[in-house]
C-alpha cells in the first residue's frame, strides 16, 4: 500500500497558508514527520484522515483518490488524534466496546475477543476495569492507540502521541509503535519531538513553514548537519555571549566552566571543535536556518 501526496496546499480563511505544495509518497512501515508546532503537521494529518478538505492538491491511497473515495478511505484508517478524550463513568473495556459496535462489529464474541486482544496490546488489560477518564495519561494514550486499532486499519495515524509523557511512558508508547510497525500497514508519526523519530522510524520528512524541508532516510538528514555542529569550551562570563549568537543544543558543568554544544555556519571567537551531529542536532541546524531565511 502506498500514499501519494502532490501539491497539497491548505489556505484558511484570512489568507493563512498552513501548507504549500506538498509532495511525499509514503509506504508501508513506520513514518515520521517531524516539525516544530505550527509547522502544519496537524493540518496534513486532519487532511489525510478526511476530517478537512485541502484547497488544492490530491491524495491518493493506491488506486482510491481522498476525494471521490472518502467512505472508502475512512474504512482504511485509524487515527489517534492530539487531544484524545474518553467518556466519563465508563470502564476502560467498555469504551473499546463500544468503539468496535461503532466500526459495525455486531457480534459480542467477536467484539469481547477483539476489545481484549487490543488491550493486550497495549498493555492495559490489567486496568481493563478501571474508569477510562481516571487512567493517567500515559495510559489514555495507549488506550488511544488500541480504539485506533479496533478495526484493523490498514492507516494508523497518531498525532503528537507522547506530549506530555513521563520518559518511561514515552519509551513504552515508542516500543508500541515500534513493534506495530513491523506488520503489514502504514503508520504516520506526527510529532515535533525528534527522539520519536530517531528511535520508531526509517524513512522521515521534516515539515517547516508547510514546506517540505527534508524527505528520506533520517541519517540522510543528519548527514545534512555534519561540519556544522560543534562543541564550545566555555567559561561563565562566556556562555551568555553563546546563547546570543549561536543555537544553543545542550550545556553541562565542567571544572573549566561549562561544555556547550551549538548548530553553526561556523564558530568565531571561542574555542570550539566540530562533532559528529545527531538527529536533534540536524533538526535545530535546519529550523535554525529556517528562521533566518
Amino acid at each position: 500500500m502506498k500514499i501519494t501526496i502532490q501539491g497539497l496546499s491548505q489556505i484558511y480563511p484570512g489568507g493563512k497558508r498552513a501548507l504549500s505544495k506538498i509532495d511525499l509518497e509514503i509506504g508501508n512501515g513506520l513514518f515520521g514527520l517531524l516539525g516544530p508546532n505550527g509547522s502544519g503537521k496537524s493540518t496534513l494529518m486532519r487532511i489525510l484522515v478526511t476530517l478537512i478538505k485541502p484547497t488544492a492538491g490530491t491524495i491518493h491511497i493506491d488506486r482510491l483518490d481522498l476525494q471521490k473515495d472518502r467512505k472508502d478511505i475512512r474504512r482504511l484508517l485509524g487515527y489517534l488524534p492530539q487531544e484524545f478524550s474518553t467518556f466519563p463513568n465508563i470502564k476502560t473495556w467498555e469504551f473499546l466496546d463500544y468503539i468496535a459496535r461503532l466500526s459495525g462489529m455486531v457480534n459480542s464474541k467477536k467484539r469481547k475477543s477483539v476489545v481484549d486482544e487490543m488491550l493486550e496490546k497495549v498493555a492495559l488489560f490489567d486496568a481493563r476495569e478501571r474508569l477510562a477518564n481516571k487512567l493517567s495519561g500515559g495510559m489514555k494514550r495507549r488506550l488511544g492507540i488500541a480504539q485506533a486499532l479496533i478495526n484493523n486499519p490498514k492507516i494508523l495515524i497518531v498525532d503528537e502521541p507522547t506530549t506530555g509523557l513521563d520518559p518511561e511512558e514515552r519509551i513504552r508508547f515508542r516500543n508500541i509503535l515500534a513493534d506495530l510497525g513491523q506488520e503489514d500497514r502504514i503508520i504516520i508519526l506526527s510529532t515535533h519531538i525528534v527522539g520519536d523519530i530517531s528511535s520508531t522510524c526509517h524513512d522521515m520528512a521534516l515539515l517547516l513553514n508547510g514546506e517540505v524541508a527534508y524527505k528520506g532516510q533520517p541519517e540522510g538528514l543528519v548527514n545534512k548537519a555534519k561540519g556544522h555542529v560543534f562543541q564550545i569550551d566555555a567559561s561563565d562570563s562566556e556562555l551568555s555571549k553563546i546563547k546570543e549568537q549561536y543555537a544553543v543544543i545542550s550545556t553541562i558543568p565542567s571544572e573549566q566552566g561549562w561544555i556547550v554544544q551549538v548548530v553553526a555556519e561556523r564558530i568565531e571567537g571561542f574555542r570550539s571543535k566540530v562533532i559528529e551531529p545527531n538527529l536533534e542536532h540536524a533538526y535545530v541546524y535546519f529550523v535554525e536556518n529556517e528562521t533566518l531565511t
